[in-house]
């Protein structure tokens, strides 16, 4: 939500979602986006799933500096939103790239004998899942914001998707 809102992310987990409405401006053309972020919770299931069939794209995301949040889009995430929107496009969000880097990341990834994920990882997980591409951002520095947009809203007008309306609605 912090590209709603264009504050800095906080430790913000919905109980079971936020969401929000913001215009994005891609090209020459606007597009209203219909933004929901979903509650990771297994007991939120149920509920999740009442979000998906008005949903145009799916943005997977995942902390480059937590492998366990990388490994729960194989073994959770994408089979959740195969069973429930087969067809619908999924774009896979490398999330935190700010701290690939940074000391105290690398120094708790290390303590666990764990590395960041790489570019190379994500976009090689995004190949052999069918997501319709992988792009990395950082909420706190807004790199790559814009860029995941732009690209979810190229996956929801993919000839491939059979959409074509101006209002994307992202989960």
């Amino acid at each position: 939500m912090t590209y709603v809102t264009s504050n800095s992310p906080t430790e913000n987990v919905p109980d079971l979602f936020d969401n929000a409405a913001v215009t994005h401006p891609t090209g020459d053309d606007p597009y209203t986006l219909d933004l929901f972020d979903t509650s990771g919770y297994d007991d939120h299931a149920m509920q999740r799933a009442l979000l998906y069939p008005q949903t145009e794209v799916f943005l997977v995301c995942f902390s480059v500096v937590s492998p366990q949040s990388f490994e729960s889009v194989k073994a959770k995430w994408f089979r959740e939103i195969r069973y429930h929107c087969p067809r619908v496009p999924c774009l896979l969000v490398g999330t935190q790239i700010d701290l690939r880097e940074e000391p105290l990341a690398l120094r708790r990834l290390t303590t666990k004998k764990e590395r960041p994920v790489t570019t190379t990882q994500g976009e090689r997980l995004a190949r052999k899942l069918g997501a319709f591409k992988y792009v990395e951002c950082s909420a706190m520095t807004r790199q790559g914001l814009k860029i995941v947009f732009d690209e979810a809203i190229a996956a929801a007008m993919d000839p491939a998707s059979g959409k074509t309306c101006p209002v994307c609605v992202v989960a």
